[in-house]
């Protein structure tokens, strides 16, 4: 694996991220909120639309429109679309928020998976700073293995660069008065960005650079 320093890094193969996710979002209830819905009892498929809000824990995922299916062994999938959707989670055991702007965000809770398609940006934030900041096409986040996926183009073919900003970490930040603040949110031990193994493989066909 290559470390990264604080730098920007333009690419146009996977990448792989980690960032370990609330490990007891899992357990949680689903819980939803629109302004209008339609179920179908027969395909267990609920259709929310109008400033939708489902929350799971830390988990918020929102969009215009979201369609939900359950499964017999309490599953549930989501796929939420809209100007503009949104998913947010935190990260275990520190003051981290992983969240992700899309045109359409695909929830699956049986997997924990998480998949953002169409302009997608992701952060990782700390006390709501961005620290990292990824787009692409197509950003697939698994929490079980705890690692993003980005690919630069989205199923339409569209885009074809992934792009990495890692910012500079302030060391020692002073308060007004000039003293160190009494870690009112501390970082953690959070795991840089990471590229996958394989992102100095080229694509198949792509001429060698």
């Amino acid at each position: 694996m290559i470390r990264l320093g604080p730098l920007l890094i333009l690419v146009s193969a996977l990448v792989a991220v980690p960032a370990m996710a609330e490990r007891a979002d899992r357990d949680k209830p689903t819980n939803i909120e629109s302004d209008r819905l339609q179920y179908d009892d027969g395909k267990k498929v609920t259709v929310f639309t109008g400033n939708v809000v489902l929350t799971k824990g830390t988990i918020v995922l929102r969009g215009d429109r979201l369609q939900l299916r359950q499964f017999d062994d309490g599953a549930q999938s989501a796929v939420a679309t809209g100007k503009r959707a949104s998913f947010r989670q935190k990260r275990d055991g520190m003051d981290q928020f992983v969240h992700g702007l899309a045109n359409e965000i695909d929830y699956d809770s049986r997997n924990e998976i998480v998949k953002l398609t169409g302009d997608a940006l992701v952060r990782r934030l700390e006390c709501e700073v961005a620290i990292d900041e990824i787009t692409g096409g197509v950003v697939v986040y698994n929490a079980r293995t705890e690692t993003f996926t980005v690919d630069g183009k989205d199923r339409s073919g569209q885009g074809g660069r992934v792009r990495i900003v890692i910012q500079p970490r302030a060391d020692g930040a002073k308060s007004a008065d000039g003293t160190a603040p009494a870690n009112r949110c501390p970082a953690g031990n959070a795991v840089p960005l990471r590229p996958a193994a394989g992102l100095d493989q080229p694509r198949a066909g792509a001429a060698p650079r």
